[in-house]
């Protein structure tokens, strides 16, 4: 079914207020999932909202955080989101960095403690409204096998970046897992009944699947590259923030009445710091219309330049609606909290 923006936000933050989130807690929450479904990355929109709210429910995220941000240096902080919302910790991290690296160049702050934050790319888009490139890194579930593996040690340890360029609204953006995919598109191809190609996962004998109820850990993109990126986030986002890393991060699922602990890490780079923003800028909008003007190769009708393909469903949404499931809309309307369904589920189970 297609609803609009503004009746999907409204409905994601009902349902998160009413598991007991406060109210701008819940709208910043809305604003990331609404943000990831405008663009059809549905593993990380509405879908995720019944999950949040069997955890906000049962004490798993703490409805009323002392978040506090301590500046450990020039360029340099950590935000202390006490087992808070993770969407929320992230985008007030992000506005501390933003006003780092406007005064000083550069920012690099670091998220501790917080919860599940949905698609980062948000939160380097916050950078790119200001004119300034954002890079954040975060952990997720130990779900991937590590290469030459047959367990799962890291998570999906997504990466993102964006760049502003002199177009109006538009920018040079990637969020990707470190995955093949992410757990959440095996959600929402479970959630569509649909098939999975065979390099995504692997089932229980370390088998490729292309059966999303069979799947019992993801593969790490490009085999030993992959994996050097996965370490590289955990890194970055968990043991330099002094946090649980590799397969001692918290399972999404894991008893939902205790905070998860997360780590996150934004990067702020102020280009006018550095060879100038407008010139950068100017490049920017340049390396995009050289990129739409390379010959496509067969099959291809035209070469998108990285996040334009965001730009196109964004486009097509406004006109039409925003697609959701049926089974999550319903449950968005509906006056049921939660189904009691995600507490300490087996990640993997169907």
């Amino acid at each position: 079914m297609r609803v609009t923006e503004e009746e999907l936000k409204q409905l994601i933050i009902n349902k998160l207020h009413k598991a007991g989130l406060q109210e701008s807690h819940a709208e910043t929450a809305a604003d990331v999932l609404v943000f990831a479904d405008q663009r059809g990355i549905h593993s990380h929109g509405a879908m995720r909202v019944e999950y949040y709210a069997e955890r906000i429910a049962k004490g798993g995220i703490n409805t009323n955080p002392d978040f506090r941000f301590e500046k450990t240096g020039p360029c340099s902080a950590v935000f202390h989101a006490d087992g808070g919302n993770g969407h929320t910790a992230a985008k007030l991290a992000m506005d501390e960095a933003i006003k780092m690296a406007k005064e000083n160049g550069v920012a690099i702050v670091g998220v501790r403690d917080m919860s599940h934050s949905g698609a980062i790319s948000y939160f380097t888009e916050q950078a790119t409204q200001v004119d300034l490139i954002g890079l954040t890194v975060c952990q997720s579930d130990p779900m991937a096998v590590p290469f030459g593996g047959a367990e799962p040690y890291y998570g999906t340890n997504p990466i993102a970046f964006a760049a502003p360029s002199s177009e109006d609204g538009k920018s040079m953006t990637l969020d990707m897992a470190t995955t093949v995919q992410a757990w959440g598109k095996i959600l929402h191809a479970r959630s569509k009944h649909e098939s999975i190609p065979d390099t995504w996962a692997v089932n229980g004998n370390g088998e490729p699947t292309t059966d999303p109820f069979d799947v019992k850990a993801l593969l790490p993109i490009s085999g030993p590259k992959g994996y050097g990126l996965m370490m590289m986030v955990d890194v970055l986002s968990g043991v330099l923030l002094g946090l649980p890393f590799g397969n001692k991060v918290s399972s999404m699922y894991d008893n939902l009445a205790e905070y998860r602990k997360l780590g996150l890490l934004h990067i702020v780079i102020n280009p006018e710091f550095f060879g100038g923003i407008s010139g950068f800028k100017k490049d920017i909008s340049q390396s995009m219309d050289d990129l739409n003007n390379i010959k496509p190769a067969t099959g291809f009708s035209k070469v998108l330049y990285p996040g334009q393909n965001n730009d196109i469903v964004i486009e097509e949404y406004k006109n039409n609606g925003i697609e959701i499931v049926d089974d999550v809309l319903e449950y968005l309307r509906s006056d049921v909290i939660h189904n009691n369904q995600y507490d300490n589920k087996d990640p993997f189970a169907k």
